[in-house]
């Protein structure tokens, strides 16, 4: 069952060559405005297979005096045996937004999960000029949770310039892949390849980093200088745990305009 209040419009799903359904999110009023309150729940039930993204990038627009923080709920179920791959484009908290995006994801046995967030800065002379951004995350299995991250960012407070955070760098993403069930030795050897090639493309401009979950899963994080480099490598983490995951490459989801 759908249901759908704007802003927020789920555009109609498109097949994918290996079945499942590629979805698209769009956000009717341009971006988020101070103030606003959304909510997205997403269920997939037994043996399902999705691509969520979005149409565009999610901007993050001025609140004014007096506006409550805007904010976002998600809640994505992910049921026995399906796959999930969530992918949409950057968010860009422009200067003075303020902004609380909440994520609970909750994986049944043998459940699949691509999930990644890129955070862009914006205008170059809005940089680093928004109020809040806080990205909270929860991933859950059956048994336990096996994610949990808290970024509260506020660069008045706290500059995100110093080196004990983004220090040079200006964009940043966080790659959550899952599969319920998987044994702890065949994360260990994702790890160790996802490792190896994050070592080759890693550079003055961009730097990556691969670490296991507690159990059924593991994270990839990138720090760039350009938002370009970052979009380009990051599916490369996607098509080869994928592989090995899945036995089968990813495929890069349709945009429409």
């Amino acid at each position: 069952m759908e249901q759908q209040h704007p802003p927020l419009r789920v555009i109609r799903a498109f097949p994918l060559p290996e079945g499942g359904a590629l979805v698209h999110l769009h956000n009717l009023s341009g971006g988020v405005l101070g103030g606003d309150q959304l909510e997205l729940h997403a269920t997939l039930e037994a043996g399902a297979y999705a691509q969520l993204t979005s149409t565009s990038a999610t901007r993050l627009y001025r609140s004014h005096p007096g506006d409550s923080l805007a904010r976002q709920n998600t809640l994505l179920r992910v049921g026995e045996h399906a796959l999930l791959e969530y992918l949409p484009d950057p968010l860009i908290p422009f200067a003075s937004s303020r902004y609380q995006q909440v994520t609970r994801i909750e994986l049944a046995q043998d459940a699949g999960l691509f999930y990644w967030e890129i955070v862009a800065p914006g205008r170059s002379e809005e940089r680093f000029a928004y109020q809040q951004l806080f990205l909270d995350l929860d991933i859950y299995t059956p048994e336990r949770l096996i994610a949990c991250e808290r970024a509260h960012l506020e660069p008045a407070l706290r500059p995100l310039t110093s080196s004990t955070r983004l220090g040079p760098y200006t964009h940043f993403c966080t790659f959550y892949i899952c599969r319920v069930g998987i044994e702890a030795g065949r994360w260990t050897q994702l790890e160790r390849e996802l490792a190896e090639m994050a070592q080759e493309i890693s550079s003055q401009e961009i730097f990556w980093g691969v670490s296991t979950l507690s159990a059924h899963g593991l994270v990839i994080r990138a720090l760039s200088k350009q938002g370009r480099t970052l979009q380009q490598q990051l599916p490369n983490f996607w098509h080869k745990a994928r592989t090995a995951l899945y036995g089968r490459s990813a495929t890069m989801p349709r945009k429409i305009y």
